[in-house]
């Protein structure tokens, strides 16, 4: 069974709280942030994200998948591509909530229109092309 826990006179569920723990982890990263409003755009592959964001191929794996087991964002693989988009209409109140905050406090920080003027040049570029810097 769920564990319950005693907080400030509420009993909440362990499984709620880790919930609310995993998003709020997730949302407390600059370049995590800039992704969530990346997607906003529509689904992008993990190339278009190095590329975008400007780090290293792990560290924008590890920040996806942070984003992942929150729950916020939704992965498609086609053939050795990795798709990412936001979590769809199925997704948790919570996960509802997160995202609609971000969206809001966010839409015109100067980082966010400057990465939506540049996701504009690269979903220009050839998937191949981009993903050759990190595949051999």
């Amino acid at each position: 069974g769920i564990r319950m826990l005693h907080f400030d006179g509420w009993r909440i569920g362990e499984v709620i709280v880790k919930k609310h723990v995993a998003i709020t982890k997730a949302l407390a990263d600059e370049s995590r942030l800039r992704t969530l409003m990346a997607l906003r755009q529509g689904e992008l592959c993990l190339c278009q994200l190095i590329d975008l964001l400007g780090l290293a191929p792990s560290t924008v794996s590890k920040h996806v998948s942070v984003l992942q087991q929150a729950g916020l964002v939704e992965q498609r693989k086609e053939g050795r591509w990795h798709f990412y988009s936001l979590a769809g209409t199925e997704s948790s109140a919570e996960v509802e909530e997160a995202l609609k905050w971000a969206q809001q406090s966010l839409r015109d920080d100067p980082v966010i229109l400057a990465d939506a003027q540049q996701l504009d040049e690269v979903r220009q570029k050839d998937l191949v092309q981009l993903s050759a810097c990190y595949r051999s």
